[in-house]
């Protein structure tokens, strides 16, 4: 008689799922990822218990929840084989973003439309906040095929992280290969994941760098970086700022914020991060008669339509080709590390 060979399925001793689900789970993601063929003949009851070392009620349990769902069939004196099913030949993958902003936004839209209709995307915004990722994360480990992170984190002092401790291990609970990281990535987690990641502070001293005819215009160059926010940035946008100013020899200044009546100084260009500094910062301009892109220089970082509209300057990197990345790994299911393009649009307000 022929032994069927046991199917790759991971058991975590020390995770709180129980173990029935962890064999259902690695069945789903094994047909989802081509590991089991749709057809194909698996081990029995028995054999998968004694190659798991567990009992006999535990993949029992496991088996009639598959033949449930229709993931299994059995078939009368010969045993259980995998079924194709909607649920099999849909990808479900749960997309984790730190804040709905519009560029956050169109790397999500951009991601969900290049993969078509056979997947299925949750969507889930944990306001860079530590606790509600983990709670979130700990609900649905095992229930989706892969998982698409954009991890931004603050302390306790409302300064930026790309993780904490406990971050990380909730993150190495997800198997590798169902895992993509996207946006700020730091080489801290082992394993062949894909990511598609910013180098925050080469990118903003790149591009700078791609602008500085026009900068030289100007005396002084102000970063306007807030310290501290409910969705703070990397610091490697100030660290690689401070770099191009010193390597070019500016007169240069860190702010906070744009403040209500700026001492706004003609021949000063502004690197502008969040939406309500550019705003205030046009207001003020526009109040005082300094015409952009000859008394005042701005330049706002992340694209938007809007920018592109009023005619902004801006260095971003390409959100949109980001989810498209992201979903050529998905649909392809390649695991690489690729740094997403970074770019200095030039317009009239420099």
């Amino acid at each position: 008689m022929k032994i069927i060979q046991p199917i790759e399925i991971e058991i975590k001793e020390d995770s709180r799922i129980p173990k029935y689900k962890q064999i259902v789970d690695s069945i789903i993601s094994g047909i989802s990822h081509g590991k089991i063929k749709v057809g194909e003949k698996i081990p029995s009851i028995n054999e998968l218990s004694e190659h798991l070392l567990l009992s006999r009620d535990t993949v029992e349990k496991a088996y009639r929840l598959l033949k449930e769902r229709k993931i299994i069939v059995s078939v009368k004196g010969k045993g259980f084989y995998t079924s194709k099913t909607d649920l099999i030949s849909r990808v479900n993958i749960l997309f984790m973003v730190n804040k709905p902003s519009t560029y956050k936004m169109i790397t999500y839209n951009s991601f969900v439309n290049a993969l078509g209709v056979n997947s299925h995307v949750d969507m889930y915004i944990y306001h860079c906040d530590e606790s509600l990722f983990i709670k979130t994360l700990e609900r649905n480990i095992g229930a989706y095929n892969y998982y698409v992170i954009m991890p931004h984190f603050r302390d306790d002092n409302s300064h930026h992280v790309t993780f904490t401790p406990e971050v990380l291990k909730i993150l190495r609970q997800i198997p590798t290969d169902s895992l993509i990281m996207l946006d700020n990535v730091k080489d801290v987690l082992k394993g062949n994941y894909g990511s598609i990641y910013q180098d925050f502070e080469q990118d903003i001293f790149k591009a700078l760098t791609e602008g500085l005819e026009r900068i030289k215009k100007y005396d002084k160059v102000i970063l306007v970086y807030p310290e501290k926010s409910a969705n703070p940035y990397p610091r490697r946008i100030r660290t690689g700022f401070i770099k191009f100013c010193a390597e070019n020899n500016f007169d240069y200044e860190i702010l906070h914020e744009i403040y209500d009546d700026m001492e706004l100084q003609s021949k000063d260009v502004y690197v502008t991060i969040q939406e309500r500094d550019l705003v205030n910062l046009v207001r003020q301009t526009r109040k005082k008669n300094l015409v952009l892109g000859r008394d005042i220089g701005i330049i706002s970082y992340n694209e938007t339509p809007l920018k592109e509209l009023l005619g902004i300057s801006v260095i971003s990197t390409d959100f949109k080709t980001m989810g498209e990345t992201a979903a050529y790994m998905v649909l392809k299911n390649k695991k690489e590390k690729v740094k997403n393009v970074f770019n200095y649009i030039e317009r009239n307000s420099v």
